[in-house]
């Protein structure tokens, strides 16, 4: 028994040594002049592709400045505070310490970070970028700000514990381009892959959290929201393009597929500041992940792009005479189908025609008429997590800025008026199969046991110039 003990604590030991990491020391905090305008520009680009302000800012507090609680399947996490305050924030991280939280997740006082923070996408972020943005954060404005702790069970809140999440499922390396592909695409790759850290929202995560690398892509969630997959099986009714993608990154809606919102409304909205030829890249890189849409597919979306060029030729006509000639592009409606009780269907029309016609049906082009709902990835996806959270919440109003808007209904419907409108919507303007377990779904999200960030549409939310952060 002794010799047993013995055997575990001498593996403790090893595995600790194996685990520990040194502090780096602190330093004075580096004068704001002292770097290049330039290159905080250049920080201030990749900071927004990084999205870091989303995480890293309480709405209604100062940017950057942390606090922000995550909500994780195994407890809370506080996002920690990125101003260079010299106290609570990482004002006196040296480049190298600054470099090494990117690089391999661990601070400066050699603790493991976890995951929530993407250091397994960040990883692949060059030297000179990780400089660029070492110099705009350290050039924003100090905050003191202490964020709360963790709220993690044992053993999970012990940080060595995290050093095995790594071994298991973590990789250092700078990006590796790919000589075989044109150099676009490899700019798109690096920004998607590294910062933009698009496969952390969009990809299935296992029972510790980490992507599923070999069904990465293939959708996730996040905030509440279904990030769709954005491989071959993206539900968008109408294919997405290199074109069709670089102009919704750029501009937060496209005609064809509608307005960003919830997260990602946040990430068109950072990517604004972003280089014309950036967002191009990403957009190229992305096509080409998703693959061609096979051919019946193609042939469907071909059709459905009939619906687009007539928002603007039949703009003006009365609410509900849209959709009606657009012939196979819609379902008959179907009474008693879809797994609804006699008579669902027809109430769902019911309020379809008088709360969601005036404006999907009304023609009026995008971002700011209603996307008709054959055109709709939420009405075609496999879970109706989107659409319950839009129809419930609508999408709020950016504060100083023209935004898309819509409004909430979840004051007017029902739990039972939601479901009938989503199982008519389902089967008349989808080829898909009835939604399952649609009724606990929407209660769910309704009573907070599904938590929904809420989000204004193509808006920042906690962007310094938008709603709520303070500065």
């Amino acid at each position: 028994m002794i010799a047993g003990v013995a055997v575990l604590l001498a593996l403790g030991a090893g595995a600790a040594a194996w685990a520990w990491e040194s502090a780096i020391p602190p330093q004075p905090r580096p004068a704001a002049d002292g770097f290049a305008p330039e290159l905080v520009a250049e920080g201030a680009r990749l900071a927004a592709v990084g999205n870091c302000i989303a995480c890293h800012t309480v709405p209604g507090g100062r940017s950057f400045a942390g606090g922000l609680a995550l909500p994780t399947p195994f407890g809370t996490i506080h996002s920690t505070n990125i101003t260079p305050d010299e106290e609570t924030g990482i004002g006196r991280w040296s480049e190298a310490a600054f470099n090494r939280a990117m690089r391999r997740g661990v601070d400066r006082e050699g603790r493991h970070l976890y995951p929530a923070f993407p250091y397994d996408h960040y990883t692949r972020v060059s030297d000179a970028d990780n400089r660029a943005l070492y110099a705009y954060l350290m050039t924003r404005t100090p905050v003191r700000a202490e964020a709360p702790a963790n709220d993690l069970p044992f053993p999970l809140n012990i940080r060595m514990t995290v050093a095995g999440w790594k071994l298991l499922h973590f990789r250092e390396g700078a990006f590796t381009p790919d000589p075989a592909k044109p150099e676009v695409w490899n700019r798109g790759a690096y920004l998607a892959e590294g910062l933009g850290h698009c496969g952390a929202c969009h990809s299935p995560r296992n029972a510790l959290g980490a992507v599923e690398k070999d069904r990465a892509w293939a959708g996730g969630e996040a905030e509440g929201w279904t990030a769709y997959p954005i491989n071959h099986d993206s539900p968008a009714p109408v294919p997405w393009t290199a074109d069709s993608l670089t102009f919704y990154l750029r501009h937060g809606w496209h005609p064809a597929h509608g307005v960003s919102r919830g997260p990602m409304a946040e990430v068109t909205g950072n990517l604004a500041g972003l280089p014309d030829a950036d967002v191009a890249a990403i957009a190229a890189y992305v096509a080409d992940r998703m693959g061609p849409p096979g051919a019946e597919r193609q042939r469907r979306g071909e059709a459905l792009q009939a619906l687009v060029p007539r928002l603007s030729a039949d703009a003006g006509a009365p609410p509900g005479s849209g959709l009606s000639a657009a012939g196979s592009l819609t379902r008959p409606p179907a009474a008693g189908s879809a797994g609804a009780a006699s008579g669902v269907d027809e109430r769902g029309e019911a309020i379809y025609r008088t709360a969601c016609a005036t404006c999907h049906d009304s023609g009026r082009p995008q971002p700011f008429g209603g996307l008709p709902f054959a055109l709709s990835a939420a009405v075609n996806a496999s879970t109706p997590q989107n659409i319950v959270n839009v129809t419930l919440f609508g999408l709020p109003p950016g504060d100083g800025t023209v935004s898309a808007v819509m409004p909430a209904f979840g004051g007017a419907l029902s739990d039972a008026d939601m479901v009938a409108l989503l199982r008519y919507l389902r089967g008349r303007f989808s080829e898909q199969p009835p939604w399952d377990g649609l009724d606990r779904l929407v209660a769910d999200t309704r009573s907070g046991a599904h938590h929904v960030a809420v989000r204004p549409a193509d808006g920042i939310e906690r962007a310094p110039r938008n709603v709520g952060a303070a500065d």
